[in-house]
């Protein structure tokens, strides 16, 4: 893979302070802005281009807070992340989904062997993990912005994915396991008209990652909540597997009818990290397991040590030729300036085949 160019994202003082800007997990362009979240608040970021046509930098930074947009099930200060881990943009509607993981406390050099084990042994989850978020958008003073009118929440009350999931053949076993250890991990979503696809990082199963399908639709009986339109075997949601060599989803960006995969390791490793291309897979009704001509790999995208892990893929530039912007968690040194801006870089894709 080849660099075409970078882009400067410059983030105000608070999300500084918040990390956000080392803390990236999912990027989507809208016009003359790009949406990004992190994964350590429970907020959604607005960045917008110096330039709508090739643009060197986003600034005029924007932080909203999820808890001004809906009811989140959990606390509503800004002690406790949401984990947002994918964002969409599609009609009206931005839309963001939670993690949905457990989580295994971390263990640091100052810790003695007695304390690493203990915090080991530590699973927890937190409540604003589990959401799925579809947020109007309105033109205001020129720029998308996100209200909280027409807002509408799936997990906050009721079921939520987890509890969907709970007697699936597949997915079951590996709910009591933390994301981080090949549990259940949502970190991708990508949305289609009234099907929305999140893919998971975990678990990979023999190989295989999963892609869940849902039709979230609003909730009559409840304003600000979605509930999950059945299909036609009676279930909210479907199954899909892709073949990525062993690795997770770790976001998906929507081109044409076909999806871009971003790959990577489910575990706490480095990578390999890959961009696959889904063949079709919004066109229709794409067969579920997802394999051969389907799913080509398309790109290798760098990773560091310990660093530069990509966490989100967007699309920006001319629909008609379009160029692969890319942002990174625990971003390498070299990616932070002075200023507080951090660096992302754009990648041409590669041609794509007559249809």
């Amino acid at each position: 893979m080849t660099v075409e160019r970078t882009v400067q994202l410059h983030f105000g003082d608070t999300a500084r302070a918040a990390g956000t800007h080392t803390n990236l997990s999912a990027v989507r362009s809208d016009g003359p802005v790009l949406w990004v979240a992190g994964d350590e608040t429970a907020t959604i970021e607005r960045l917008v281009a110096d330039d709508p046509r090739e643009p060197a930098g986003f600034g005029g930074h924007t932080t909203f807070r999820l808890a001004d947009l809906v009811d989140l099930p959990g606390s509503a200060d800004d002690e406790e992340e949401a984990d947002i881990e994918g964002l969409a943009r599609n009609g009206p509607f931005l839309w963001a989904v939670g993690s949905h993981s457990l989580r295994r406390r971390k263990v640091k050099e100052k810790h003695d062997d007695e304390r690493a084990l203990r915090r080991l042994a530590r699973v927890s989850g937190q409540p604003n993990r589990q959401v799925l978020l579809r947020i109007p958008v309105q033109d205001v003073h020129g720029l998308p912005t996100p209200v909280a009118e027409g807002a509408a929440v799936f997990g906050a009350a009721g079921p939520d994915l987890r509890d969907l999931l709970a007697d699936d053949e597949l997915l079951a076993p590996f709910l009591p396991i933390p994301g981080k250890d090949n549990g259940l991990d949502v970190e991708g979503i990508a949305v289609a008209g009234p099907r929305v696809f999140l893919g998971l990082r975990g678990p990979v199963l023999r190989g295989w990652a999963v892609v869940l399908q849902v039709q979230p639709e609003p909730d009559e009986d409840a304003p600000g909540r979605l509930r999950l339109r059945s299909f036609a075997d009676g279930r909210p949601y479907r199954t899909f597997v892709l073949r990525m060599r062993g690795l997770g989803v770790r976001d998906l960006c929507p081109h044409g009818d076909d999806l871009l995969v971003l790959a990577g390791p489910t575990m706490d490793l480095d990578g390999p990290v890959h961009l696959y291309r889904w063949h079709g897979a919004l066109a229709g009704d794409p067969p579920r397991v997802v394999r051969g001509e389907r799913l080509t790999r398309e790109l290798d995208l760098p990773h560091g040590e310990g660093d530069d892990h990509a966490e989100g893929i967007g699309l920006v530039g001319p629909p008609a030729d379009p160029r692969l912007l890319v942002v990174y968690d625990s971003p390498a040194p070299g990616r932070l300036s002075p200023d507080g801006a951090v660096t992302a870089d754009v990648v041409r894709l590669p041609e794509r085949a007559p249809a």
